[in-house]
């Protein structure tokens, strides 16, 4: 049984970012959450990093996931830009552009894009805990983002679509 952490960014004191009262914090519990009910459902061990409205540093959170020993580790958040509707779409950050975890990132992406998204890559950022802290594969990403409106609106209209490609991208990279 394949057992996935599952990270929903930000929370507590720390919203994420922030437009028009929308916070990053909720829509990545509300999507996390959704997501590892779909895994759950098919047959997939999750672990979840935060359940509720709670703050833990990416350290904690990256040390919570390696007690674990699971196979992947995923961190759910939106994205931000300096202005408003300067960026769309999506994007997964990886701290090694090859191997397991770009993998997994890819077929998010994918599955993301045949969604209605933009597909911005995988990137390496090997400056994020949650990325060069975790013992296991780990991708975040960046659904859409917060400060774009026709990405909050394609990411409230199609919400279970999103937390179904996001899974299958999952399932895929599981074999599943």
């Amino acid at each position: 049984m394949p057992l996935i952490v599952l990270d929903a960014g930000h929370g507590g004191a720390n919203p994420g970012a922030v437009y028009q009262g929308r916070q990053e914090k909720d829509d990545a519990l509300a999507l996390t959450l959704a997501v590892g009910r779909i895994l759950e459902n098919r047959g997939v061990d999750v672990y979840y990093t935060r359940t509720t409205d709670i703050y833990e540093s990416p350290a904690q959170k990256a040390m919570e996931g390696n007690q674990t020993g699971a196979d992947y580790f995923i961190s759910i958040h939106r994205n931000s830009s300096p202005y408003p509707n300067q960026y769309s779409g999506i994007e997964s950050l990886v701290y090694n552009r090859y191997g397991a975890a770009a993998r997994m990132a890819d077929n998010i992406n994918q599955q993301l894009e045949a969604v209605g998204f933009l597909n911005q890559g995988v990137n390496q950022r090997q400056d994020l805990v949650v990325l060069n802290r975790t013992q296991m594969p780990a991708v975040l990403v960046e659904v859409g983002f917060i400060n774009t409106d026709a990405d909050n609106q394609l990411f409230d209209e199609r919400f279970d679509d999103i937390a179904q490609a996001i899974a299958d991208g999952i399932l895929i990279t599981l074999g599943m």
